[in-house]
């Protein structure tokens, strides 16, 4: 008798963003799985999976992010739930899909006795069961080496590229980094956008020590006298940076301001901030859920839904996941 198998894939989601989940479903051609959460009256959470996975190709996705009275530690320790959940349901392979990254930022140690959170979370993924993880846009690039097996680093700049040029009228944008971390992202798109002139600047900015989400931008380094400026980073926090970035560029003579970033965190005053602020718009994709309130008129919101199902559906084929950006998503 021959046998033939048939290979699966089963993708769930935990509570945080599950609309997301659900578009990736729908462009995936699957039913999103039930992952039957419970949490009981002291807090804690049990998870049982409505469906056998023996064998399956699961993707468990959770955006790690505090949302509907609940925080971050709860969004990873329920991911991380999940995956022990599919690791002792026979699972064939365990992928976890982290668009937003928790505790990125804490990536080293930059003063004495601090933690490398950003290790101890992949450690964690690790020890639940997961043999791969999925990202976009750490917050750096070395996050790829905390975990144990593969890591695909996926990156918006194609969907964030494509909306400067079907509205960035009359052409000739500045891209513009907010600090020196970012001027090789920043480069990276107006190289890509070279053909409508783009050009490149970067703002000079201080954190104060001992500090967080505290910065000053200081100085724009580049011409930005009448001409269209785009801020381009990762995330947008509080919005402190970002929106003081933009009053610098304004004072330099610039006609308009743009801030583009692939999370919108948007905690604490950042909502008040970019609404009193000189930035005109305001572009982000749906790695986070945004509320209602966070819901105002300068904000503009990207699905990465589509690159998502791209990237799970090479993993899931065993094809390269870079030949969908170029190979640019590892640079």
């Amino acid at each position: 008798m021959e046998k033939v198998t048939t290979k699966r894939m089963s993708l769930y989601s935990g509570r945080t963003h599950p609309a997301l989940a659900q578009e990736v479903a729908e462009h995936l051609g699957i039913e999103l799985g039930h992952p039957g959460a419970v949490q009981f009256a002291n807090g804690e959470v049990r998870v049982r999976f409505g469906e056998s996975i023996r064998g399956s190709d699961v993707f468990i996705m959770q955006t790690h992010c505090g949302y509907d009275g609940r925080s971050i530690n709860d969004s990873i320790m329920e991911q991380l739930i999940m995956c022990d959940a599919a690791f002792r349901a026979s699972a064939k392979r365990i992928t976890a899909v982290c668009p937003f990254y928790g505790y990125a930022r804490q990536d080293r140690k930059a003063e004495g006795r601090e933690p490398i959170t950003a290790r101890l979370i992949a450690d964690l993924f690790k020890a639940a069961g997961a043999k791969r993880m999925v990202s976009i846009d750490l917050h750096s690039g070395q996050i790829q080496g905390f975990f144990e097996g593969p890591v695909d680093h996926l990156t918006a700049m194609p969907v964030l590229e494509n909306y400067v040029r079907k509205n960035a009228q009359g052409g000739a944008p500045v891209i513009v980094a907010p600090d020196a971390g970012r001027i090789k992202v920043a480069e990276r798109m107006s190289q890509h956008l070279g053909d409508m002139g783009a050009d490149l600047a970067f703002i000079y900015k201080r954190r104060p020590k001992g500090t967080a989400n505290v910065a000053e931008a200081k100085e724009v380094m580049g011409d930005v006298e009448g001409r269209l400026c785009i801020v381009i980073d990762d995330m947008i926090d509080s919005g402190g940076t970002i929106c003081s970035a933009a009053d610098v560029m304004m004072a330099r003579g610039a006609t308009e301001v743009w801030a583009m970033a692939t999370h919108a965190v948007l905690s604490g005053p950042a909502i008040d901030r970019l609404k009193n602020s000189v930035i005109s718009r305001v572009v982000v994709t749906n790695t986070l859920p945004l509320s209602e309130e966070k819901q105002i008129d300068k904000i503009e919101v990207l699905s990465i839904a589509p690159l998502i199902a791209d990237a799970l559906s090479a993993v899931f084929d065993d094809t390269s996941v870079s030949e969908i950006f170029g190979g640019e998503n590892q640079s």
